[in-house]
Parts: C-alpha cells; structure tokens; sequence
C-alpha cells in the first residue's frame, strides 16, 4: 500500500509536465448530439444545460486503456491528458476534481460521457488520476469552475 502511495506521489514532483488537454474549453453547444439526452443499457441521461453552481460528492475511478478511441465529442481520447468523463455535465465544461482521501486536487476538461458502473459519478483520464493519487475507486468532490 506505501508502495503505491509513494509511486503516486513521485509523479506529482516529477520535471516532466504532465500533457495538458489539448481541447479549447468553450462554451458548450446544447445544441450539439452529445448535449442532448441520450440512452445506455436503458437508462436515460439528459445533461445539465448549465454547469453553474455544480457541486457534488461521489466516487471516481479511472480509464485509460481506451486511448485512441474517440470522446462523445468526436476527439481522440489520450490517456495522459487532464480530461474526464461525466453522465450529465455539458460537454465542454471545467471541473476541479479534489481526491477526498488525501485532498490533491486536479482541474480537469470533460469531453467525455460515462461511467456507466453503478455508484461512479466521474471518470478521470489516467493522467488526472495519477495527479491526484488516485487508483481503483476514490471518493471525490466535483466543483464547476468557471467557463472563462
């Protein structure tokens, strides 16, 4: 367990950056396809046409073995980017995602939709996780930053 809390933390001080998210944060388009509700193993999410005020306590996890893929908006998904993914916030939107286990936090871009496991309520980028120490499934706050 100190082992992996340690590797975790030695990515927080090392020389290398970790790579920003290449997507131009802009206002969101409501009027975009992965704006508008949609339907996975049957349940039905309609996204929030405003992120103002969002706040919420949940549990993350991570993805990373998808890279390649591409996002509910259309981009490329690569792993060690600052993104996320979440069920209902207007995509783009800004997030500061704060690790509640040891209060490391990451301002991360959600251009994603998921998780779609019972009990998650946002996916991080490996490259988010490893900011915020976070591996498996982690209790987290999710705080809306400003659009600007």
């Amino acid at each position: 367990m100190i082992c992996i809390l340690i590797s975790g933390c030695a990515s927080l001080f090392s020389d290398k950056p970790f790579p920003p998210s290449n997507i131009e944060l802009r206002t969101p388009n409501l009027t975009a396809a992965y704006n508008k509700p949609y339907t996975i193993f049957g349940v039905t999410y309609h996204p929030l046409k405003s992120a103002r005020g969002y706040r919420e306590i949940g549990y993350a996890s991570w993805y990373g073995t998808e890279s390649g893929n591409r996002t509910s908006m259309g981009m490329r998904f690569v792993p060690d980017q600052i993104t996320a993914a979440h069920k209902t916030l207007p995509l783009p939107s800004r997030v500061r995602v704060t690790n509640l286990q040891n209060g490391l936090h990451v301002d991360v871009v959600v251009n994603d939709r998921g998780p779609f496991k019972k009990g998650r309520v946002i996916d991080l980028s490996r490259g988010a996780a490893k900011k915020i120490g976070l591996s498996g499934v982690t209790k987290v706050k999710i705080e809306h930053l400003s659009d600007k």
